[in-house]
């Protein structure tokens, strides 16, 4: 028979036991809340240190000085450089299409303009009407038919070569005005080394001999190109102020070729006998 002693003592060391195993209990619940909080936290560290090098995050107490020599508080940083140029002109681009090349109507001896009135700027282009007939009698039609008006460049290259590539009412790259032109004056004296120079306007191609239509690109920086793309005109000095405003927007993928940041559209496109 247990003794009132022996019968404490159980009840003692029971007690005991009952508080140890409450103790490791605890302590087992704290190293799992620990965890999960140094989990959590890792997460948030891991976190804020991508927004900061994505420049999503930004330091309020940043200054800069600006060119006045005046402490602004620094700008939050943006995907790409804001757009220099202008809303388009109220219209919509025409669905114009025809079977064959218009016949020839322009006085070949005579000088010809191509004024392109963009939203970044006006673009003059003397035509090359003696040495490219063709291409330059087509774009004296399509103008007059307000072919090109509310029409946007769609391309723009920033790497081994750099043009702004226009003239596609679709804005794809595949549309045209359903007639090809021949090629004309590949040998023009500008053309040297396999050079296309800043200021060139020259018809766009399939790569293919006498499929150009109606898209056309305009050089910006000196390019290497094979003498096939018909170049018919020379852009004047503020269209190449236009261009470079262009070109320092940059193009919308960052590997240099692709649709350009600026809204670059042709509200509207005039050829005018000089």
């Amino acid at each position: 028979m247990v003794s009132q002693e022996q019968r404490r003592r159980q009840l003692a060391r029971e007690k005991f036991l009952r508080q140890q195993q409450r103790r490791t209990q605890a302590r087992r619940k704290a190293r799992v809340r620990n965890s999960v909080i140094a989990s959590v936290l890792g997460v948030v560290v891991i976190g804020s240190v991508a927004l900061y090098t994505t420049g999503v995050l930004k330091d309020d107490d940043k200054k800069k000085t600006d060119a006045s020599g005046e402490v602004s508080p620094s700008a939050a940083p943006t995907s790409k450089a804001p757009d220099p140029c202008e809303k388009p002109a109220a219209g919509s681009v025409k669905k114009l299409s025809w079977k064959k090349e218009p016949a020839m109507t322009i006085d070949t001896s005579a000088k010809y303009t191509l004024k392109l009135a963009t939203t970044c700027g006006d673009i003059g282009v003397a035509l090359k009407t003696s040495a490219a007939p063709h291409t330059v009698n087509s774009f004296d039609f399509l103008a007059g038919e307000g072919y090109f008006d509310h029409t946007k460049c769609h391309r723009l290259t920033t790497q081994g070569i750099f043009v702004l590539q226009c003239g596609d009412p679709q804005g794809t790259g595949s549309g045209g005005p359903g007639y090809t032109l021949p090629d004309e004056n590949l040998k023009d004296k500008s053309l040297k080394n396999n050079t296309y120079p800043a200021g060139t306007v020259a018809m766009a191609n399939t790569g293919q001999a006498h499929t150009g239509g109606s898209q056309f690109f305009l050089v910006y920086k000196d390019s290497q190109l094979p003498p096939s793309y018909t170049p018919f005109g020379t852009v004047d000095a503020a269209g190449m102020k236009v261009l470079e405003k262009i070109a320092a927007a940059g193009e919308n993928t960052g590997a240099g070729d692709g649709a350009p940041n600026a809204t670059v559209v042709i509200d509207k496109a005039t050829v005018v006998k000089s």
